[in-house]
């Protein structure tokens, strides 16, 4: 049977943040968190839903896809990569039609391009710049929690300060988990002027990195310096993980064919949708790299780059952005009925529900903001 789209819906909410959110990786202060909806309607009564960037002036662009065949996704993603070319990323709308087909086909997406695993290990990824004394005590807690890894950001002005959470952190929970490092290099946010690491002060934080048995170091350099990346990754017994916001499917060949990451991480509601996730998946695969797609976002996100990473099988963690009392569950996922939460042995689990298996919360119009 054929189902088409019949109309395409934008909606903005957003949640005060009180205490507000200190993200290592912007210099503004956040007191509120903004999520966009993307919410796809069908002539066969199926609403999909999608969220991730803003999805700002799309409007003109809806009459794209309204009419056509939902089934089509090769196509649809063609049209999306030409707008993000011309104008934006517009990928939540992909997100959103697979939603549609997988409430078409009464099976959560992970069952339908593969189904290897309906659990994936989630590591900790915290999101604010804190003293040592008390991110190793925050670390013992998500240790409690079943978390078995964690990843710590770098972004103090001296780079000391940032070895010393490291070293703080591997002495308190030795080797009970693994520790990954963020430098968040590879872009900045509008308005930061801070230049990137050159390759000689990324080695350098490298192999101090190396004493503490650092599962991956994240983002060192800007996100197109390929062989930059590459002399570094051959420079050190660290795994280099990059790509989190990478726009092309040609720069993921690009990272695999100069030998400049261990580890990619497309954030499919960002750049490419599932139809790039999956590429990016079979390029790991085939050529021994880790995938671990970047989730930080709200739920909705989280859930669809969870459902990517439990049907390829290939993904040894997947983020999980916690980083209480700043960044929780129900702050980040209050779009939602309820909170994406991590199981007791500390594993993201899904459930048999269909799509994308995401309920929205039913009082969420007082959220809702209007734009421009």
């Amino acid at each position: 049977m054929t189902i088409c789209i019949t109309d395409i819906h934008v909606r903005h909410f957003a949640l005060p943040l009180e205490p507000p959110f200190r993200a290592s990786w912007d210099h503004q202060v956040r007191t509120r968190f903004s999520a966009t909806l993307v919410e796809v309607h069908t002539d066969a009564g199926i609403v999909g839903y999608g969220s991730g960037d803003s999805m700002y002036g799309f409007e003109q662009f809806k009459h794209l896809f309204v009419g056509q065949d939902v089934s089509q996704t090769e196509r649809h993603s063609d049209v999306l990569a030409t707008l993000a070319f011309h104008y934006a990323r517009y990928w939540p709308l992909e997100i959103a039609i697979w939603d549609v087909l997988g409430k078409a086909a009464n099976l959560p997406l992970f069952r339908l391009w593969g189904g290897h695993s309906h659990r994936v290990p989630a590591y900790c990824s915290t999101g604010e710049l804190h003293d040592p004394v008390q991110r190793k005590e925050e670390v013992l807690r998500f240790r409690e929690q079943g978390f078995r890894a964690v990843k710590i950001r770098m972004r103090h002005e001296e780079v000391r300060r940032d070895l010393a959470v490291v070293a703080a952190v591997r002495e308190e929970v030795g080797e009970t988990m693994e520790i990954m490092v963020d430098a968040n290099q590879g872009w900045r946010m509008p308005g930061d002027t801070r230049r990137p690491w050159d390759v000689k002060r990324a080695l350098q934080v490298a192999r101090e990195l190396e004493h503490y048995g650092v599962y991956w170091l994240e983002e060192p350099l800007e996100h197109a310096n390929f062989a930059g990346l590459a002399e570094l990754r051959r420079a050190t017994s660290l795994r280099i993980a990059v790509g989190e916001l990478n726009r092309s499917p040609a720069d993921f060949r690009e990272f695999v064919s100069q030998g400049s990451a261990d580890v990619l991480q497309p954030d499919i509601v960002v750049c490419g949708g599932f139809s790039l996730g999956l590429k990016v998946a079979h390029l790991c695969e085939q050529h021994g790299l880790r995938f671990c797609p970047h989730t930080w976002g709200n739920g909705l996100g989280l859930m669809a780059n969870l459902h990517l990473a439990a049907a390829t099988g290939i993904c040894p963690f997947l983020e999980y952005p916690f980083d209480p009392p700043g960044w929780t569950p129900e702050r980040r996922d209050f779009i939602l009925a309820d909170p994406v939460l991590v199981s007791k042995d500390g594993d993201l689990v899904l459930s048999e529900q269909p799509g994308l298996g995401v309920t929205l919360r039913e009082d969420l119009e007082q959220f809702e903001v209007q734009y421009p």
